[in-house]
């Protein structure tokens, strides 16, 4: 969800970030075509060797566009349901199945291997129009030098944020063009109701919260416990990421420290589920099956996880040593029904928008 502060690093321990940059429809496939076309957000990587392993055994290559942060590789992929720009999209989260579903953006396929897959992540199980990937914890991070520093207790909670000690600290995404963005608000609606929770963010933007685009820019620009955020000088110490971004700090750092820099307030997390389908007008319908198999695939599953920062979906796939010591994930996140998210989001995102961006 989150590779983009790392990708410098990631090259040099052999991972793969491809790219491909078309109109659209000019990315997608044939139906006889032995290119199948994926459609994702920014932060989608896997192993050269995976990947490898997967084009040699189907004998599909695969052809990657990533279409920025996930909101606005969602609302593109909306745009150009007919006449798609590839066969798959890989991304899309519970912030914002319902909208995908609803403008009828994939075509049903039952993955093989679903079977091995929580059911708790199988919020389509009836028509299986997506297939579950991945999960993580949308989380505010903290910068623990800033904390120790200013002799300054880290917040643990939505309330700890909108005291006076933690003023002008804070920087999350835009809720309208972000899924850790809109993940937030929907935590915060979680915590407080939907009567309670604009008043939340009356008292944030009061306390001097400040909203970018994506996550790409508040966690790599602006946070200053990010590796990506001392270069550039943020002097954020809060920030709206993921509970297994302190992992990522570790690995990626040169030399290795011994503690993670960064730490999560477990009382801010949301639990977020990434999911693949078939596009409705995919052009390789037989490639995009193939390849939504592979990303339900254990190889896939545990490659996944030192790659997009992610937690795999299916039983028995390992779960990296640094993830349980830095990162595990989230103890009691906050979680919303589907049908909760669908009536509600797009009120809520314009409702948001005028109270903190206007």
């Amino acid at each position: 969800m989150h590779t983009k502060t790392f990708v410098a690093a990631a090259v040099g321990l052999g991972l793969v970030t491809l790219s491909a940059c078309s109109s659209s429809g000019s990315g997608a496939s044939g139906a006889d075509s032995k290119t199948v076309t994926l459609v994702s957000h920014d932060s989608w990587a896997v192993s050269k060797n995976v990947l490898r392993d997967f084009e040699k055994q189907s004998g599909y290559q695969v052809k990657v566009l990533k279409d920025g942060d996930a909101g606005q590789a969602v609302n593109k992929a909306i745009l150009t349901k007919d006449n798609p720009q590839g066969d798959v999209f890989f991304g899309i989260d519970n912030t914002l199945l319902s909208r995908a579903l609803d403008n009828g953006l994939f075509q049903p396929y039952r993955a093989k291997g679903l079977d091995q897959v929580g059911t708790a992540y199988q919020l389509d199980a009836a028509k299986h129009r997506v297939t579950p990937i991945d999960y993580g914890d949308i989380c505010v991070n903290f910068d623990k030098a800033y904390f120790s520093a200013h002799k300054l207790t880290p917040p643990t909670s939505y309330a700890d944020l909108v005291k006076p000690e933690y003023k002008n600290l804070l920087v999350t995404e835009n809720a309208a063009t972000s899924s850790p963005g809109l993940g937030f608000l929907l935590g915060s609606a979680a915590r407080y109701g939907d009567a309670g929770w604009p008043d939340y963010w009356k008292k944030l933007k009061a306390n001097g919260v400040k909203v970018v685009d994506g996550w790409e820019q508040a966690y790599n620009d602006e946070f200053s416990g990010s590796a990506g955020g001392r270069k550039a000088k943020g002097d954020r110490p809060l920030v709206v990421s993921y509970a297994s971004s302190p992992p990522a700090e570790v690995i990626y750092a040169d030399p290795k420290p011994s503690t993670a820099p960064t730490g999560v307030a477990a009382g801010t997390c949301f639990r977020q589920i990434e999911f693949a389908g078939l596009l409705s007008n995919a052009r390789n319908t037989k490639g995009g099956k193939a390849l939504v198999d592979f990303l339900v695939s254990k190889e896939f599953q545990q490659d996944m996880p030192l790659n997009m920062f992610v937690y795999p979906v299916v039983k028995g796939a390992a779960v990296p040593a640094e993830f349980t010591k830095y990162g595990p994930a989230a103890q009691d996140p906050a979680t919303m029904a589907p049908d909760r998210i669908a009536a509600n989001r797009d009120q809520w995102v314009k409702t948001w928008t005028s109270l903190v961006l206007k």
